[in-house]
């Protein structure tokens, strides 16, 4: 908005001009002075443009640097979603299983290690996001950046999101299915639904696990990351440099 009313007060400006060189015809010596005039405040104006632009830009992109490392380091570490509001739940059509399943003998607590071993594998997973997040940071351009900062407070996670969670999706799913094989919860909820499957009466199931963990790996970390994005919009403390208190003080 502010790039815009610049540009628009320095049209007004050279506009004012030219229409003084139609209507008032002055001397050659005036005609230069005006000239002069119109170059020095189409200067002035695109200069302060200028000054505005890297300092919104830089300012997003830390912000998001600060939130994004912050939601990796604190998801990706042991226990990191398993003992978060983020925790990667067990899918609704697998729960239907757990509950028949853990009324045969040999397999009791089935949903508590099921849990442990989904989250352990996005844990493992969210490791691979930063270099993910950089890329799409370094992509963010003056437009972006006057959008996201006048936005709600959500609105650089949001660009974030539209712009990393194919990314992401594609990066996790092949990690995701390697650490739920490390983990061995492929295996042991190939136990728990062939266990299911022979009961009978019941309707064959097999609900995809890694689609579900990397559906919700990727919510809770996005989740996180919105989490630290409105701190730092709300709460001053949290511009944690000159540049983020300078540039965010704008939307204050």
């Amino acid at each position: 908005m502010a790039h815009q009313q610049k540009i628009t007060f320095m049209k007004i400006v050279l506009h004012t001009l030219i229409l003084s060189l139609l209507f008032v015809a002055p001397s050659q010596a005036q005609f230069g002075k005006l000239l002069d005039k119109a170059d020095k405040a189409q200067k002035k104006i695109m200069g302060n443009v200028g000054d505005v632009d890297p300092k919104i830009g830089n300012g997003l992109k830390e912000a998001l640097e600060v939130g994004t490392t912050a939601a990796v380091d604190q998801l990706s570490g042991e226990g990191g979603y398993l003992n978060s509001i983020y925790k990667v739940t067990v899918p609704m059509e697998a729960q239907r299983i757990i509950r028949t399943v853990e009324k045969l003998p040999g397999f009791e607590n089935v949903e508590e290690k099921l849990l442990a071993q989904m989250n352990a594998a996005a844990e493992l997973a969210a490791k691979e996001a930063t270099p993910i997040f950089v890329d799409a940071i370094k992509g963010i351009t003056f437009a972006d950046a006057l959008s996201i900062l006048k936005g709600d407070d959500k609105a650089a996670t949001t660009y974030l999101d539209n712009n990393t969670r194919k990314g992401l999706t594609s990066t996790f799913e092949p990690i995701i299915q390697s650490k739920l094989d490390e983990v061995n919860a492929t295996k042991y909820w190939a136990s728990v639904v062939n266990a299911y499957n022979k009961v009978p009466l019941v309707r064959k199931m097999n609900p995809d696990l890694t689609n579900h963990v990397n559906t919700k790996a990727l919510d809770g970390l996005f989740g996180l990351i919105a989490e630290k994005e409105g701190g730092i919009r709300s709460d001053v403390g949290q511009r944690t440099s000159p540049l983020l208190k300078e540039v965010f003080s704008q939307q204050d």
